[in-house]
């Protein structure tokens, strides 16, 4: 019996995989690079047409090993992520945009939970879609889904935000710079596009047209960015905190309420940071092989983020979305502006 639940398991695994090895393929169409849209985000578009399509055919024996993909195999993929990160880039970047970061992080966090209060929109769709805006796009929605331990539609409903508002502001940043409207220098236009674009894509699509243009904003954009990122682990710390701090005040003591979750995998994300921080300055390790060894890690990391991404989309159905309704995408709209003019602001007076 063990033998058979476990071979249904990697059943479900293996459906995972081959959806996933898909979303690479369908990633390196010309089309699809150009829309920078990352091999995460397609997996969970298949992953969408799965449950909207295949799912009921197939035995629901399978549904172990999807959710194992959603879980855990996604916490491996978060901790992984911290390969692309080191504290030496955190420095050199300046106290401004370590600021900038900050502050927009928090108030994009801050102003969510208000904005969705006001729309009457449900806490956790409201926290994971702020989270995404806040900090790194779908990566930063699949941390966030541990602790908040909402419904895999509202995952995907945070992530399709991230796509909508990221993509449309990797097109305008470049062409408002482009155009002079902006008024900022390299230094200011970086900043300003590392800290409020979702997703990593997103940064080095428009900092790179910027560049071609003949602007110098790519690499510190992408190390402001980067600075994003490692904000997710005190994020999570905190919205684990004030989670069980809000159940207890509505149990007023009675048993059931709910404990702190510590995501214990956020100190492994920053381990992670750490021990690549070390590796990279150690000079006696040749440049070349460490760079081909923490690549192939973020290879792997892709791919392992990419099954978790391609899970919580075969959890996901149509009926679920009109479910939501057009709430979560209001809330991301009125962010999208604070994180436009905030961030803009923050950029031309602070850096």
């Amino acid at each position: 019996m063990v033998k058979e639940n476990r071979g249904e398991v990697l059943h479900g695994v293996l459906l995972i995989v081959l959806f996933s090895c898909s979303a690479f393929y369908i990633a390196g169409f010309e089309f699809v690079k150009r829309l920078s849209l990352s091999p995460l985000i397609v997996g969970i578009i298949l992953g969408m047409l799965y449950a909207n399509s295949l799912r009921n055919r197939l035995p629901e024996t399978w549904v172990p090993g999807i959710k194992l993909c959603s879980k855990q195999i996604l916490r491996l993929g978060v901790v992984l992520y911290g390969f692309r990160l080191t504290f030496q880039q955190v420095v050199a970047i300046g106290l401004p945009a370590i600021a900038a970061d900050c502050l927009i992080v928090a108030g994009t966090l801050g102003l969510g939970l208000l904005f969705g209060r006001l729309l009457g929109l449900d806490r956790d769709t409201t926290l994971m879609t702020s989270t995404g805006s806040a900090i790194c796009g779908a990566a930063a929605v699949l941390g966030a889904e541990p602790v908040v331990r909402c419904e895999p539609h509202k995952t995907a409903v945070a992530v399709s935000t991230v796509v909508i508002f990221g993509t449309l502001s990797m097109f305008l940043y470049p062409a408002l710079w482009r155009a002079g409207l902006l008024g900022l220098d390299d230094q200011q236009m970086a900043v300003f596009t590392g800290s409020t674009l979702h997703e990593v894509a997103h940064v080095v699509g428009a900092a790179g047209a910027m560049d071609a243009a003949g602007g110098h904003v790519a690499d510190a954009a992408t190390i402001t960015k980067m600075i994003r990122v490692v904000l997710l682990a005190p994020t999570l710390l905190i919205m684990s905190w004030a989670l069980a701090r809000s159940a207890a005040r509505r149990t007023a003591g009675s048993p059931g309420g709910r404990t702190i979750t510590v995501p214990w995998f956020a100190f492994w994300f920053l381990a992670v940071i750490a021990l690549n921080s070390l590796l990279q300055s150690l000079p006696f390790l040749p440049a070349e092989g460490l760079k081909t060894v923490t690549d192939g890690i973020n290879d792997i990391d892709t791919f392992l983020l990419t099954m978790a991404m391609t899970a919580l989309g075969a959890e996901t159905s149509i009926d679920k979305f009109k479910q939501a309704g057009a709430k979560p995408f209001i809330l991301a709209a009125f962010i999208y502006v604070w994180l436009f003019f905030g961030g803009y602001a923050i950029a031309r007076y602070l850096v």
